[in-house]
C-alpha cells in the first residue's frame, strides 16, 4: 500500500511540474507585474515606495533562503547572484543608494513597468531550474502571509 502511494505521489508531482516549466518563470513576472498594479492604483508617494520596497525584500529573502539550500547547484546559484544584484540595483535606484539619484514620485509608475520589462529581460539570462524557481515562488508565497 505504501509503494503504492509514493509511486502516485511521484506521478503528481511529475504532472504538476509540466506547468512550472512552462510557466514558473512567467510567475516571477506575475509577482513584479502584481506590484507594479498596486503602485498604479496608489495615489500616495509613500504607499508606493513601500509597494516597491517591499516586494524586491520579499524576492530578496526568497532568493537567500533558496541559495543557501544545500539543493541549488553552483549554476543556479550564479544565476540567483544575477537576478539579487538586479533587484538591488533596483532597490538603490528608489532609494537613491550607491550613486544613484532616487526615482521621483512623479516617476514611481512609470519605474514599477521599468521594473518589470528589466525582471523579463533578465529572465533571459539567468538559468534556474524549475525545482529552484518552484522553491522560490512557494517561499514567496510563505513570506507574504
Amino acid at each position: 500500500m505504501t509503494t503504492r502511494r509514493v509511486f502516485a505521489s511521484l506521478v503528481l508531482i511529475f504532472f504538476l511540474a509540466l506547468p512550472g516549466v512552462s510557466g514558473g518563470k512567467g510567475e516571477l513576472q506575475k509577482y513584479f507585474n502584481n506590484a507594479a498594479d498596486k503602485v498604479k492604483v496608489t495615489n500616495d508617494p509613500s504607499e508606493k515606495r513601500a509597494i516597491l520596497t517591499e516586494s524586491f525584500q520579499t524576492m530578496s529573502k526568497a532568493l537567500d533562503m533558496v541559495q543557501g539550500s544545500t539543493s541549488v547547484s553552483n549554476a543556479e546559484a550564479a544565476g540567483i547572484d544575477h537576478f539579487k544584484a538586479a533587484l538591488k540595483e533596483k532597490q538603490d535606484e528608489l532609494a537613491g543608494n550607491n550613486g544613484f539619484v532616487r526615482v521621483p514620485d512623479n516617476q514611481l509608475n512609470a519605474f514599477s513597468d521599468y521594473v518589470v520589462q528589466d525582471m523579463e529581460q533578465a529572465d533571459q539570462f539567468i538559468t534556474i531550474s524549475v525545482v529552484t524557481l518552484l522553491l522560490i515562488l512557494i517561499l514567496i508565497v510563505v513570506l507574504l502571509k
